[in-house]
């Protein structure tokens, strides 16, 4: 078990980064009914007795080909205030996106630049990835914003890629190497 004095690759200033948990159920519901859309699409409800099913996949799940997620907790609170990470890899060609989400109330608070750097920083020095991509709706400002402040490197857009709320939408790739990454935000931790 970390503590939270502890200096670790998980912990952060302001967040730990650690396995989500069966009893996580609850606060992803919450997280959820804050506004009913994820990645701004527009999703079906769902039953809490599959959030239930879900948090305990999540809390059994391998970590193949190094695609995974991780709970975001508040070092403060202890609370738990959303997920990241790895969804997509291409170990071969050395990338993998990533993904974060924080709850609503949580929100502008810093944690998710610090989950991303986290994440960042093991795939890049733990597991010798090359690049890291993110695939944000191109009207999610406060996406872009993020990324940009991390040092992303927009990359391209893909036009008219996702249909949601009745039209397409744009999507834009950004993305950063890990000689980027170092020079920002160190590759080890301090």
């Amino acid at each position: 078990m970390i503590k939270y004095g502890m200096a670790s690759s998980w912990t952060g200033e302001r967040v730990r980064l650690r396995a989500v948990e069966p009893d996580d159920w609850t606060a992803f519901t919450r997280f959820a009914d804050d506004d009913g859309r994820r990645g701004s699409r527009l999703d079906l409800p769902r039953s809490a007795e599959s959030y239930r099913a879900w948090a305990r996949e999540q809390a059994v799940a391998t970590c193949d080909d190094d695609r995974f997620q991780l709970a975001v907790e508040s070092r403060a609170k202890r609370e738990l205030v959303g997920t990241v990470g790895s969804h997509r890899t291409g170990p071969r060609s050395g990338w993998f996106e990533f993904d974060v989400m924080i709850g609503t109330d949580h929100r502008r608070k810093g944690y998710a630049s610090e989950a991303v750097v986290l994440l960042m920083r093991f795939m890049f020095a733990e597991r010798r990835y090359h690049k890291c991509l993110g695939a944000i709706f191109a009207h999610n400002e406060a996406s872009l914003a993020l990324t940009r402040r991390l040092g992303f490197t927009e990359e391209g857009r893909l036009r008219e890629h996702v249909f949601f709320a009745g039209r397409h939408h744009e999507l834009v790739m950004m993305g950063m190497l890990a000689d980027e990454f170092d020079q920002r935000h160190a590759m080890s931790a301090p």
